[in-house]
């Protein structure tokens, strides 16, 4: 679980640190993206980006391939995402497309009204100010910063390339991407590897509850009984995979 919390060559690295199958760490690696995506979902849900005198940056980008690395992409996966300024909390989810009801949906619901919106031109974007949001827009064919408002996307597309260069090159799968984005948003917010270690485990524990039975009667007493027991004996091994973190943490700081 930590490796996914650090940036190495993971499927490599974890090949020969562990002895494992290949299949084994694709299991581990999807498991652990699972929680993420998990998480992403509820840290988007319950937190809102923006708000009145807070400014936002959106953008949608394609995610994909070029036929022969050259010409223009040919497949791929649609994303968008959205940055506050102020305090550089991010979103990015996979859309099927970027049509008005699509991203219009998504910024309705994840972006406080009485933000202010920076966007580019594509149509889109042309009515948000009907719902509540205070919108400027540049021009990409005409400047990167529109010269009378100055206002800029500079921002979001700085974590599209970012994002880029975290995704695998080969053996991309489109039913991944949600994982990929997941991963990426949870290493950013928590730069601190301790951080991404504690948090990790807050995300397991949130997805998949720990606490066990509470039953009082029959069966269910001795269920309880063995769980304290076997309970004892992972607290016991949880002591010694704590020492092993935090001595991968001091190496990696």
């Amino acid at each position: 679980m930590y490796f996914i919390t650090v940036n190495l060559p993971k499927f490599s690295f974890l090949l020969e640190e562990f002895q494992a199958s290949s299949h084994t760490i694709v299991d581990w690696n999807n498991f652990l993206r699972e929680v993420l995506v998990d998480w992403a979902f509820q840290k988007t849900c319950k937190e809102k980006l923006g708000g009145v005198g807070k400014t936002v940056e959106v953008d949608e980008a394609k995610l994909g391939k070029r036929k022969y690395n050259r010409g223009r992409i040919i497949e791929g996966q649609w994303i968008f995402g959205a940055i506050e300024r102020e305090t550089k909390k991010i979103f990015v989810v996979a859309v099927p497309d970027r049509t008005h009801e699509t991203l219009l949906s998504i910024i309705v619901e994840r972006i406080e009204k009485g933000t202010k919106i920076i966007s580019d031109c594509w149509p889109s974007y042309s009515r948000l100010e009907e719902y509540g949001f205070i919108h400027e827009t540049v021009n990409h064919s005409k400047n990167f910063i529109d010269p009378q408002s100055g206002a800029h996307t500079q921002n979001i597309e700085r974590n599209w390339r970012e994002l880029r260069s975290k995704i695998p090159k080969y053996g991309r799968k489109k039913d991944h991407y949600a994982g990929y984005l997941a991963e990426y948003m949870f290493l950013r917010t928590y730069p601190a590897i301790r951080d991404r270690v504690h948090e990790m485990f807050q995300a397991i524990g949130q997805l998949y509850n720990p606490s066990g039975q509470t039953g009082s009667v029959g069966g269910e007493t001795e269920i309880v009984g063995e769980d304290i027991g076997r309970r004892n004996e992972e607290e016991e091994e949880y002591e010694e995979v704590e020492i092993y973190l935090d001595e991968w943490c001091e190496c990696y700081e």
